[in-house]
C-alpha cells in the first residue's frame, strides 16, 4: 500500500497495558485509546509515531483518578475522529449503547466514517458486513480480556484498509 499508515487500536485497560500491547501500537503512526484508560500511566507508554489519539470510557471520571492526574482524565473528549488516507476513524467507548451494542445504530450516527471504534464490552469485534466498519479490539490489560490481551492493527491507504488482529495468552 502506496502512502500507507498504521493505527494501533485499544480499549480498556483499567489501570494495566500489557507490554506486548504496548509494543506492537508503539510501531504504529497513530494510537487509538477507545477508554476506561483509569491512570495516566497507561498513557504514558503508549508512544506512536505521529499522534495518540484517546476518549473516556465510563470509568474515566475524574474522581477515580488520582487527584494529581484529575486534569489529564479532564482534557480527554468523548469522543473523537482521526482522518487518514481513503477514510475518518471515528472512536467513542460505546457505553451510551450498553453491553451489547447495535453496530447499524452507530453506523447510523456515524454515517461519515469508514471505521467506527469502540470498546466497553471487552469483546474483539470486526463486523465488515456493512459500512461504516465497526470494530472492537477487546481489552488490553488484564480485566475480562477474554482469553488474552489484544489490540487491532489498522493499515490505511486511499484504495485500501485492513485490520489485523493481536491476540497474546494470559500470562
Amino acid at each position: 500500500m502506496n502512502n500507507s499508515v498504521t493505527v494501533g487500536i485499544l480499549s480498556d485497560s483499567h489501570g494495566y497495558l500489557d507490554p506486548r500491547i504496548a509494543e506492537v501500537v508503539n510501531q504504529c503512526d497513530y494510537i487509538v485509546h477507545a477508554g476506561d484508560i483509569f491512570n495516566a500511566n497507561v498513557l504514558e507508554q503508549l508512544q506512536p509515531k505521529k499522534q495518540l489519539i484517546a476518549v473516556t470510557g465510563n470509568n474515566d471520571y475524574p474522581a477515580f483518578w488520582k487527584a494529581e492526574e484529575k486534569n489529564i482524565v479532564e482534557a480527554l473528549p468523548d469522543t473523537a475522529e482521526l482522518e487518514l488516507p481513503g477514510g475518518i476513524i471515528y472512536v467513542e467507548h460505546g457505553h451510551r449503547l450498553g453491553n451489547h451494542p447495535d453496530h447499524d445504530e452507530f453506523r447510523s450516527d456515524h454515517t461519515q466514517a469508514k471505521l467506527i471504534v469502540y470498546g466497553h464490552t471487552h469483546h474483539r469485534i470486526i463486523d465488515q458486513d456493512a459500512e461504516p466498519w465497526v470494530v472492537n479490539p477487546g481489552a488490553s490489560g488484564k480485566i475480562r480480556n477474554h482469553g488474552g490481551p489484544s489490540c487491532l492493527v489498522l493499515h490505511a491507504s486511499e484504495d485500501e484498509w485492513k485490520i489485523d488482529t493481536v491476540l497474546f495468552k494470559e500470562t
